[in-house]
């Protein structure tokens, strides 16, 4: 009986355990679904916003920060409207379906829906995994402007570790190099020492694109703190290509950092 009981634990133990690994799959697989048995139109969820967000209209700012500057933009809002200049969450994701298929993604913070003018199906509110999950797919199988478009607002969930899928979607090269761009971009504003490591790694890479590695130069120029300069520093100086090489130069010329300065007079008086 006791062996019975241990083994009917065990198995209740495992059970659980392969539920949780799979429940993140799941969960974007069920957005998926849902978009795609969705008719023609517009498909529309929520999803927790990042704390330092807020949003009006077509803007979407990190706030609280010295930096704070404009994030995204886009030609319209037809989907949101507001009752205050920077409204915090949720984030806002609006998505045009034609045949099963997504054609634009369209994303905004705070606010509250307008009332629908065409067909829109509300999917409503799901947990930032679900939402980044299914944004990660997009921009992992999408080679149009779906998948850079959506690589952005997986950024803006909260409580949810993006970089690693950004960070796979930057080194792979079959995927398109504008969301390989964007991935890089995202990632070069991300907080974390292991950021700025991971993008100094992917600038020194022979053997990714040198437009992805001139990218994740330009992301280490935009890292707060001046984090980003000993890494461009150390690219100046021995990166094997040139034209990443010119890039590190111009950027840490923009810094006005002493180090910057010192390694200009240090070339400068090699000549």
């Amino acid at each position: 009986m006791m062996t019975s009981r241990i083994a009917s634990v065990a198995i209740a133990g495992s059970l659980a355990l392969l539920a949780s690994c799979l429940a993140p799959a799941l969960e974007a697989q069920t957005v998926a679904r849902r978009v795609a048995g969705a008719p023609d139109g517009k498909v529309r969820f929520t999803f927790a916003a990042r704390p330092d967000i807020c949003g009006h209209g077509t803007f979407i700012t990190r706030r609280n920060e010295s930096n704070s500057r404009m994030t995204w933009s886009s030609t319209d809002n037809e989907d949101v409207e507001y009752a205050e200049f920077c409204d915090e969450n949720p984030v806002r994701i609006v998505l045009d379906v034609r045949g099963g298929s997504i054609s634009k993604i369209r994303t905004y913070v705070g606010g509250r829906w307008r009332p629908a003018r065409s067909t829109v199906t509300d999917l409503g509110n799901v947990s930032t995994r679900e939402a980044t999950d299914f944004l990660l797919g997009l921009a992992s199988s999408d080679r149009d402007r779906v998948g850079r478009e959506a690589v952005f607002p997986m950024t803006l969930a909260d409580s949810v570790v993006v970089w690693p899928g950004l960070l796979r979607l930057a080194r792979d090269a079959g995927k398109p190099p504008e969301t390989r761009k964007q991935a890089v971009f995202w990632l070069g504003q991300a907080a974390g020492e292991s950021i700025t490591a991971n993008l100094a790694t992917l600038a020194n890479e022979d053997d990714v694109d040198t437009q992805i590695r001139e990218q994740a130069v330009f992301a280490l120029s935009q890292r707060r703190n001046a984090e980003g300069v000993p890494a461009l520093i150390q690219i100046a100086r021995s990166n094997r290509n040139p034209s990443v090489r010119k890039k590190a130069m111009f950027w840490l010329g923009q810094t006005n950092d002493p180090r910057a300065v010192a390694l200009f007079e240090e070339i400068l008086t090699r000549r």
